[in-house]
């Protein structure tokens, strides 16, 4: 179609909202008007006009991103790093979590191991780590350690097993939280060794646990696969431990009223 100054505004309008959203342009087509305006008002170059409204549209879309990279993780609870009182675990390496949140570890497929008592903050380290990396533009998918076997059972029963676990490799990061409060089946213990073996130097794995390692046993009950595991696992791993007792148990007694023991007058 060929166009003269005479052309309608209209028609000019109705036919640019029509190619931006065919191109999946709707920041463009939100903003193209007002920002015409203002570039003639303050006599901006046409180039100059072009890179503000690109750069805007480029914007927009980083954000959208990432707020669906965090939609998909499936985060329980969207914790972040600036809302956890490290002075509460004094044993936890600041730095090293701060380092952590860069990302360097997802990049060279390295893993995370958390490990200390429930109500140290572990899930909520583990979370904030996720976050970040949805921040920087990973694919992150969270699991507690029992739902993650539920998930990988029920997809063997279903025959879609193979399918789940290539919809999970493509994961950057598998955060795996809460193992050793529930005890697994042999057949979930062995579904979960196979998972972070076919894991192993593809992607990383981030994962919480109150139990030291020498007492995994209790959960996997198998020394060899214990020890095929921990292997996989531990090779090229972040290992953060929090020691001391719950923040949570901590931080309620603190909110408890003071009470005074009664004299007699």
């Amino acid at each position: 179609m060929t166009w003269s100054p005479q052309t309608s505004p209209q028609v000019v309008d109705a036919r640019l909202q029509g190619l931006l959203k065919a191109l999946h342009l709707p920041t463009v087509a939100q903003h193209y008007q007002s920002m015409a305006r203002q570039a003639m008002e303050q006599e901006h170059p046409y180039p100059y006009y072009l890179l503000t409204l690109l750069e805007q549209e480029h914007s927009q879309r980083e954000v959208n991103r990432r707020q669906r990279l965090l939609r998909q993780a499936k985060f329980p609870i969207t914790y972040t790093l600036d809302t956890y009182d490290f002075s509460l675990v004094p044993s936890l390496n600041k730095h090293k979590v701060l380092d952590l949140a860069r990302g360097e570890f997802i990049r060279q497929r390295h893993n995370v191991v958390l490990v200390g008592q429930i109500g140290t903050g572990k899930t909520h380290i583990g979370t904030a780590l996720g976050v970040a990396a949805c921040e920087l533009g990973f694919r992150v998918r969270f699991f507690t350690a029992a739902q993650l076997i539920n998930e990988l059972l029920e997809a063997q029963e279903e025959q879609r097993l193979s399918r789940l676990e290539q919809s999970l490799i493509k994961q950057h990061l598998i955060i795996i939280d809460e193992l050793g409060f529930v005890p697994f089946s042999q057949q979930g213990a062995q579904m979960l060794f196979n998972f972070i073996s076919l894991r192993y130097q593809r992607g990383s794995v981030l994962l919480t646990t109150n139990l030291p390692f020498s007492d995994w046993i209790q959960v996997f009950q198998h020394e060899r696969l214990l020890a095929a595991l921990l292997d996989r696992l531990t090779h090229h791993c972040h290992i953060l431990e929090f020691a001391g007792e719950s923040v949570r148990f901590r931080q309620s007694q603190a909110s408890q009223p003071q009470t005074h023991p009664q004299t007699d007058e």
